[in-house]
């Protein structure tokens, strides 16, 4: 890869990605807060859906938080814990892989659920196959970079990729001369993650904004409302008949 292409990719791109995945879902909620749903057919194979649902959330869930923890945190924390490299890497390796196919599982039954079943299929869109879709070839290209990885057992590469991490997010220069030099494995998995963040706001992903937003706008006593029929119409219940049901602190 040229040096051109790599600081793009890896020095600006991961800047394009987050800014329209944070104004995206923002423009979103803002003009469209009714589509934060996951727009399937959820009577239809229900035991199918729970399945791979479960599967799937419990996976992304904890490769997300994984990624997140382990890149982010400055090496010094890790050092300062007595946790080696090598020992990072090893649990990288096997909690990642189990949660990876994990998810991807869920995912694989979520696609027969809704490619094989006619009636799914039709109430089924582009994105909501498409995302599905973008997110397997990216798991797949995580649990490929496993073989890698065990080639490197001393944590040599990780490092690598939290440092291009910390300098993302810190602003500084240099993010991707960090990783100039890594299989091409990791950096398709790297790309095809910034992309998911890129087109996020565009896809059913949006509904796990849901739960967030609503707990934010009940702890400050909003009330949402709803419009129909005969005009606007006050959600089932209110914040402040919510904050009463919550049992007092001693």
């Amino acid at each position: 890869m040229s040096g051109y292409l790599n600081e793009f990719l890896y020095g600006y791109y991961p800047y394009v990605a987050v800014t329209v995945f944070l104004l995206g879902s923002l423009a979103r909620y803002d003009l469209a807060p009714y589509t934060w749903k996951t727009g399937s057919s959820q009577l239809l194979r229900r035991g199918q859906l729970r399945l791979g649902s479960n599967l799937f959330h419990i996976g992304i869930l904890i490769v997300f938080v994984g990624h997140l923890v382990g890149l982010l945190t400055p090496i010094a924390v890790f050092d300062a814990f007595g946790i080696g490299h090598g020992f990072k890497q090893v649990m990288a390796i096997v909690v990642g892989g189990v949660a990876g196919l994990m998810c991807l599982a869920g995912i694989a039954i979520l696609l027969h659920r809704r490619l094989t079943d006619p009636r799914i299929r039709r109430n089924s869109s582009f994105a909501d196959n498409a995302i599905l879709i973008l997110l397997g070839v990216q798991l797949l290209f995580g649990l490929l970079t496993i073989p890698l990885s065990l080639g490197h057992l001393d944590g040599s590469e990780m490092v690598k990729f939290m440092a291009w991490a910390q300098r993302i997010v810190t602003f500084q220069g240099g993010a991707a001369a960090a990783i100039a030099d890594v299989s091409f494995v990791f950096k398709i998995h790297m790309f095809l993650g910034l992309t998911i963040f890129l087109v996020f706001p565009f896809t059913r992903l949006v509904h796990v904004w849901s739960a967030p937003v609503r707990y934010i706008l009940a702890r400050r006593g909003y009330q949402i409302m709803r419009t129909g029929g005969g005009g606007a119409v006050a959600a089932r219940e209110t914040a402040a008949r919510l904050a009463a049901r919550r049992p007092a602190c001693g």
